[in-house]
């Protein structure tokens, strides 16, 4: 069975987000990032795998070593989807603000 993901589902996995902080400053391989974790390799394989398919990461083959890249313009969708929340929250807190500093000069 072959499930279609997208990026929200991979971010979903509190694992999988842990995987897209270690790698967004470096490559790493797939050993490397399964030593920052107490699972079982083939589980942070299976991550990779749903990262990859989701093309939040890259991978690039160099000889028998695959190393894990983040995919910053993939990022960018969950960003551009956060960014009216983010806005929408910044102005309600801008608002109470202002209501704060009023009720304090009374």
């Amino acid at each position: 069975m072959n499930l279609r993901r997208d990026v929200f589902q991979a971010v979903a996995d509190p694992t999988r987000r842990a995987i897209l902080l270690l790698v967004a400053t470096q490559s790493m391989t797939a050993g490397a990032i399964a030593s920052n974790f107490d699972t079982a390799r083939p589980t942070v394989s299976r991550h990779l795998q749903i990262l990859t398919e989701c093309e939040l990461l890259t991978s690039k083959q160099n000889g028998r070593e695959i190393t894990y890249q983040l995919n910053p313009y993939k990022m960018k969708e969950i960003a551009d989807f956060i960014e009216p929340f983010r806005q929408m929250w910044e102005e309600r807190f801008n608002k109470l603000e202002t209501i704060m500093k009023q009720y304090k000069t009374q």
